[in-house]
């Protein structure tokens, strides 16, 4: 969800009267070389693979990468995808407007990995299924699974194309960079080497992305904490307007961020990152054992902790410089997207080749967030719908060239969204707020199906609409009465005192008082993903045991998360009659297993159960 906050915030990028005395430093011949340099080599990576590399025979070989690529580069490729540019841009703007509360975050980061490798990383690594939504006819039926896998389509579709569009937007307007050719650029570099090398090519140049992206990041910061006044100087500046705040206690959910909405809300978000999105389970079965996957989600986390708070002391930076004279307010850039380019451009623009290296790690990030989106998008098509719904099965030899296929597909169609993008205005803030509020439940589903074997399709379907139809009734509602002024948080003071510009400061427009809103309308965004899991839980459980609850001895116990798995079992033998446990034993099921997944059309036909310890 934090994700989201910060790209509805990039959104109203409306036409506003700015300064006329400012002038921003343009991009010069060396910015455009360092530039061109990284687009060049993520485009030969791709080209490597798809010539040289070891040859993609089938489907499965292309999109997960023969299940033999490296630990490291594989946390790499993981880490670079949860990077947008996006969150490159509004972080730093985060920082500056409301202050380092959400710094907090970075401990969801520590508290995901383990439950992502306890609880649901084993059924993955043992199942092996290319599309995660099989499971979900595994372990419920073909209808949940096709309309999961149709939600991810349709999300990541329309997500992807505001990743790019809307920081192009931001970059334009600051460094006079061509937002179409901008946009151009990412995608026709993007669909080259995501279509021809396969996972493989888009692990090692996401690989290859994320060091750009951080060369450029600390860049910015060393050549600009230097120009500030140091390290000391940014922190008392910061402290002293009371923007450093780590240890918000208030319960109240309607706090936009406190300790408590950040943790454990940023903890439910990055879960639902982790676990139960098929760009992050594609990339753990690239590589052979669980064990790897395990050490790739810590390098992982430490990586995105590095790279969010390096982002988030950006933004303390940038008050350092502007606590005298606010740019946004001052009309010399129009929307808080803007603060970070402005920031780069004004401070170390003179430096030919750092703004040519800033925009470089910002189209780094855009290039992680396409690829891995568009060889998910290949792998749920190809085996939910191609194979699920259609029984359509290619012939082995076949399946690569076609993953090819729909993969640049999916690249071409994003593309082509970003021209409908720029004309939804404010009808893509809904847009976008619905793809966040599903993350929830989205895990929700896997939850509900790992951790509870009395759990039926019946109580998935009913608890997955209920929680979305409250979720989307929230969300919906919070961003009408953000359209008639409420502002769920007080902005940080600052000053234009120091401001050489003439324009005539505005006000902004009264804001709409807490008491005459819907107290649900209040609710910060963070929990929306803690509701949508908690919902789809509650009632989805609640259902099944009411009509007709799954015999668990009839479950495969490959299907139940081994850590609820081995709980259930050692219970005392009375209470485990009465809860209808055990489930079936693995001998006895693994034959049954296999003949479910051929009946299904669900995908590795020949599939071994792996019976590594997890």
């Amino acid at each position: 969800m934090a994700v989201l906050a910060v790209a509805l915030a990039l959104l109203p990028l409306v036409a506003a009267e700015l300064c006329p005395d400012h002038h921003h430093p343009r991009f010069e011949w060396l910015d455009y070389v360092v530039l061109g340099a990284m687009l060049v080599i993520s485009c030969c990576i791709g080209f490597f693979y798809a010539m040289f590399g070891s040859k993609a025979e089938t489907s499965a070989d292309f999109l997960l990468g023969g299940s033999d690529m490296g630990t490291i580069p594989m946390a790499m490729s993981l880490a670079a995808g949860f990077i947008t540019a996006i969150e490159l841009l509004g972080n730093p703007s985060e920082m500056y407007t409301y202050g380092t509360q959400f710094w907090m975050t970075c401990v969801a980061f520590v508290l995901v990995v383990p439950i992502t490798s306890y609880f649901y990383l084993p059924v993955y690594m043992k199942l092996r299924l290319t599309s995660c939504y099989e499971y979900l006819e595994l372990r419920f039926n073909k209808k949940i699974r096709v309309i999961a896998a149709g939600l991810y389509v349709s999300q990541m579709v329309l997500y992807t194309s505001v990743a790019v569009y809307a920081p192009a937007l931001a970059l334009s307007h600051v460094t006079g960079l061509n937002t179409y050719i901008a946009v151009t650029l990412v995608y026709v570099v993007c669909i080259f080497y995501a279509s021809q090398g396969g996972m493989k090519a888009v692990i090692m140049t996401d690989t290859f992305q994320a060091a750009v992206l951080v060369l450029s990041i600390l860049a910015i910061i060393l050549l600009g904490q230097g120009y500030v006044g140091g390290f000391s100087h940014v922190v008392n500046l910061n402290y002293n307007s009371g923007r450093i705040e780590l240890f918000e206690l208030n319960p109240n959910p309607t706090v936009r961020h406190s300790v408590w909405s950040v943790v454990i809300g940023g903890t439910v978000y990055w879960t639902t990152m982790f676990c139960s999105n098929q760009a992050s389970i594609q990339k753990y079965l690239s590589v052979e054992n669980i064990s790897q996957a395990r050490k790739a989600l810590w390098v992982s986390s430490i990586s995105l902790i590095l790279v969010f708070s390096i982002n988030f002391y950006t933004g303390m930076i940038m008050y350092a410089e502007y606590k005298e004279c606010d740019p946004l307010s001052n009309k010399v850039i129009s929307a808080s997207d803007q603060l970070l380019p402005l920031f780069v451009m004004n401070t170390l623009g003179h430096l030919q080749g750092i703004p040519g290296l800033f925009v470089a790690g910002i189209f780094a990030a855009s290039l992680g967030t396409v690829a891995s989106a568009v060889n998910s998008l290949a792998a749920v098509t190809i085996q939910d719908f191609l194979l699920g719904v259609c029984d359509y099965k290619p012939e082995e030899h076949k399946g690569a060239a076609l993953s090819k296929w729909i993969s640049a597909g999916f690249g071409i169609l994003s593309f082509l969204l970003v021209f409908v993008v720029e004309q939804l205005g404010s009808l893509l803030q809904v847009a976008l707020s619905f793809n966040g509020m599903t993350g929830g439940i989205m895990l929700g589903l896997f939850s509900l199906g790992m951790f509870f074997p009395w759990a039926n399709s019946r109580g998935a379907l009913i608890g997955s609409t209920v929680a979305m139809a409250l979720v989307v009734w929230i969300g919906l509602g919070t961003q009408i009465a953000q359209t008639r002024g409420y502002q769920s948080a007080e902005p940080k003071p600052t000053s234009l005192e120091g401001c050489d510009c003439n324009i005539t400061y505005t006000p902004p427009p009264p804001t709409l008082d807490s008491d005459e809103m819907f107290v649900l309308y209040q609710i910060s965004y963070l929990w929306y993903s803690v509701i949508g899991l908690v919902v789809t839980l509650v009632v989805g459980l609640g259902s099944s045991l009411v009509y007709q609850p799954q015999d668990p001895c009839r479950l495969h116990p490959d299907l139940i998360s081994p850590p609820v798995l081995s709980l259930l079992q050692s219970l005392p033998n009375s209470i485990k009659e009465t809860i209808g446990l055990p489930v079936q034993t693995k001998e006895a099921a693994d034959s049954s297993l296999k003949k479910q997944t051929e009946m299904k059309g669900v995908a590795n036909p020949g599939l071994v159960m792996d019976n590594d310890t997890v």
